[in-house]
């Protein structure tokens, strides 16, 4: 039998800006957002449906290249706990050798920034760093098409807490 060769995977490059107030941060893409290129890239994952609910603007309308823009229009910014990993599939599980992106420059790329929410549990394992760096951290529920344990009217609940006043 012959084993698997397994590559280490590149994630995706922050979308930030000077104004991003909210910072969602994922774990990690899955297969179809790393071969597409975009965040949230599968057809079943609920997070520009849930982001669309937030800041009440249509995004999961607009085609990918304009939702980023209008994302951080609304002060949002958008980017994943770990830079680097190997894994075969989609699954947090399936993560092998994590690298952390690094967050020593978020202060100075994002200076009005308050609150990040972390959409699922992987990536929730960095809330206490965030918390102890002094922002509002809130760990949601995953907008994973493999996590059906809620409804979405449940998940959107929570994700409502991301606006703090903003």
């Amino acid at each position: 039998m012959q084993k698997a060769i397994v590559s280490t995977l590149t994630g995706l490059a922050p979308v930030l800006d000077a104004q991003v107030r909210i910072l969602v941060l994922g774990s990690f893409p899955g297969a179809a957002s790393l071969a597409a290129g975009q965040y949230y890239a599968h057809p079943r994952n609920q997070f520009w449906r849930l982001m669309s609910n937030v800041v009440q603007d249509d995004l999961a309308a607009l085609a990918y290249a304009e939702r980023l823009p209008r994302l951080l229009a609304h002060g949002v910014g958008l980017w994943d706990v770990l830079g680097e990993c190997e894994r075969i599939g989609s699954l947090d599980s399936a993560i092998r050798k994590p690298a952390a992106n690094d967050f020593d420059r978020l202060r100075q790329l994002c200076p009005l920034l308050e609150t990040v929410g972390f959409n699922g549990q992987a990536s929730g394992k960095f809330a206490p760093q965030f918390s102890a760096a002094g922002y509002r951290t809130l760990i949601l529920p995953s907008s994973s098409p493999a996590h059906m344990t809620m409804s979405f009217e449940q998940k959107l609940e929570v994700w409502r807490g991301l606006h703090c006043g903003g």
